[in-house]
């Protein structure tokens, strides 16, 4: 009898451990730069920016509207510059000519010299520091 109940109970834990199985593990990624789906990454950019609570300093509100006065000073600005590029367009190829010099207008610091190479005209913004230099060649 007992060696019955030993062979049942062998018989049994064969039994079992032939049934058992096991599957390889699997790993695919999330965020697309590793490898995983490329449509995740819209959901976790999304996602990450709302989790965000520090603001730019820095960063443009498109949807901030300028105050009149800002809104007339800029106005005023572009029609000075468009005023002055017209006056030289017409001395460059009118009768008169462009006479070399340095003008001030705004935070713009536009300075006009002949060159070899024909009328240079420089522009420096004297707010954010970046220039432009046009050369007009001579004919």
């Amino acid at each position: 009898m007992k060696i019955l109940k030993h062979s049942l109970v062998i018989f049994t834990v064969l039994f079992m451990c032939a049934t058992a199985g096991a599957q390889d593990f699997v790993y695919k990624p999330v965020n697309p730069a590793f490898g995983g789906e490329t449509f995740n990454y819209q959901w976790l950019l999304n996602s990450a920016q709302t989790q965000n609570l520090i603001e730019d300093p820095n960063s443009v509100d498109p949807f901030q509207s300028n105050s009149t006065l800002d809104d007339f000073t800029e106005s005023l600005n572009r029609q000075l510059l468009s005023q002055l590029s017209r006056e030289l367009i017409t001395n460059e190829f009118g009768d008169g000519g462009l006479t070399d010099g340095s003008y001030t207008i705004g935070n713009f610091q536009i300075s006009v010299e002949t060159t070899l190479d024909g009328v240079g005209i420089t522009i420096y913004d004297n707010a954010i520091g970046e220039q432009t230099q046009i050369i007009i060649p001579f004919f």
